[in-house]
């Protein structure tokens, strides 16, 4: 799917360019034009500074060479100059901080900020396991990410919190922050880092009650969030859906209507359809200015019923994720839920999205396609089956997504790569929004 025709102009495609400090020259990095700007002010700094020494002291040496020639000689003397003072710096220096490894890794950082600056504009619909291991593999790709998070958990750590301080649920906030950040791997450790045993403490990690204390402290969630976020270096912005305390419901096949998404999971029931708790709740204002701003949009991975649908439901996002220019592409589950997809296929999965929103909402499904073989017998009832049903206003792509040491989850980097790619493809198209094309499989 990738385009290799043009592979012999990328910097990167030739060997002698694949060291680190050669990234340093690559188009777009924002190096040479700075080395370019620093060179000419040395030149208008040394020409005005002779022209005020020559004014001042009244300078006239005799001339034994013509002009062009005593401009060259002293221009040499110069440039001799600058050479020995940067060799004799590198002598009493060098060991320590010019080293190859030194300067690789420097250049490598430079280069990797300055590409993910430029990336796209994605914005990235959901919450739970499947929304933060989606945002780890993008993260290597661009700067420019906006994670909207559904606010909507009721149960563990984070409902006991919504409960007695009123914050909205930051469970999820917590992963996605991790997720997209920069931040030493011990830090990332204790944000995730849940007490097992205390009065009070038992249950909750760090991470939550970091975000809760954060609250008070700046006197909003939306400031926490951000303060958080810088603490841990994280690559974009996570926000949340609502600011209003969202309650998640959901009607089953048998008629009973169930209150709390803890009350809905493991149920055993067959949800018919989920409601959200005010029915209109209106969105975070930057939600809907992500969303006009985006080049591309994708919904999940994630608890179907309770992760994606209630970010859906908020007054207004799935209009304006149906009318954005961006191509919009959904994520399906490597496997079932229990007691919310059970039975599930990937056609399943892109109806109740359609049904509980707008049929063109999603332009793109992009699945994984392992065979009940590949997971073993432990997961033959877990997997999300290709039963063969398309939908006319979506396009679908499957590809081998799955992780290798745990067969039911996605592979961050694998899928990262193949939504990169098709963005790629659609971005060199012209064709952003949904074209007709074949199922794919890589």
């Amino acid at each position: 799917m990738m385009d290799t025709k043009n592979r012999h102009r990328d910097p990167e495609s030739r060997p002698i360019f694949k060291s680190g400090i050669f990234k340093l020259i690559y188009p777009g990095v924002g190096i040479k034009r700075w080395i370019l700007l620093g060179a000419t002010g040395i030149a208008f700094l040394s020409v005005g500074s002779a022209f005020i020494l020559r004014r001042a002291f009244d300078l006239r040496p005799p001339s034994y060479f013509p002009y062009y020639l005593e401009g060259t000689i002293v221009a040499v003397i110069g440039i001799v100059t600058v050479l020995l003072g940067i060799y004799g710096l590198y002598r009493s220096m060098g060991p320590v901080l010019f080293n190859s490894a030194s300067i690789n890794s420097l250049a490598d950082t430079i280069y990797t900020r300055r590409s993910r600056g430029r990336g796209p504009r994605i914005v990235v619909v959901g919450g739970g396991t499947g929304l933060s291991v989606l945002l780890r593999g993008l993260k290597a790709y661009t700067d420019n990410l906006s994670a909207i998070v559904t606010v909507g958990d009721d149960g563990g750590s984070s409902g006991r919190l919504r409960r007695e301080l009123g914050v909205l649920p930051p469970g999820d906030f917590r992963n996605c922050i991790v997720a997209m950040s920069d931040s030493e791997p011990i830090v990332a450790e204790l944000f995730q880092y849940r007490f097992d045993q205390g009065e009070g403490l038992e249950g909750h990690s760090f991470g939550n009650l970091f975000i809760a204390a954060m609250t008070n402290v700046t006197g909003s969630f939306e400031r926490a969030l951000h303060e958080s976020s810088r603490v841990l270096a994280v690559h974009g912005q996570i926000l949340p859906a609502t600011m209003d305390s969202l309650m998640i419901s959901a009607e089953m096949d048998d008629g009973v209507i169930l209150r709390g998404e803890s009350s809905i999971r493991g149920t055993g029931g067959r949800i018919i359809r989920v409601m959200i708790e005010p029915e209109d709740a209106t969105p975070y204002g930057p939600v809907v200015e992500a969303i006009n701003d985006a080049q591309l949009i994708l919904i999940g991975p994630g608890s179907l019923y309770t992760s994606i649908l209630p970010n859906l439901l908020v007054k207004g996002v799935a209009s304006a994720i149906t009318n954005a220019d961006a191509a919009t592409m959904y994520i399906c589950n490597v496997a079932i839920e229990r007691g919310e997809t059970d039975g599930y296929s990937i056609a399943d999965h892109l109806r109740a999205i359609q049904d509980h929103t707008l049929t063109g909402i999603v332009d793109y499904v992009l699945a994984n396609d392992l065979t009940r073989d590949d997971l073993g017998k432990p997961f033959l009832s877990g997997l999300v089956a290709d039963d063969g049903r398309r939908s006319p206003h979506a396009s679908f792509m499957l590809a081998d997504l799955a992780d290798p040491e745990h067969s039911v989850r996605h592979d961050s980097e694998k899928l990262a790569r193949f939504v990169m790619e098709v963005y790629e493809n659609s971005h060199k198209s012209g064709s952003r929004k949904k074209t007709t094309r074949p199922i794919i499989r890589s």
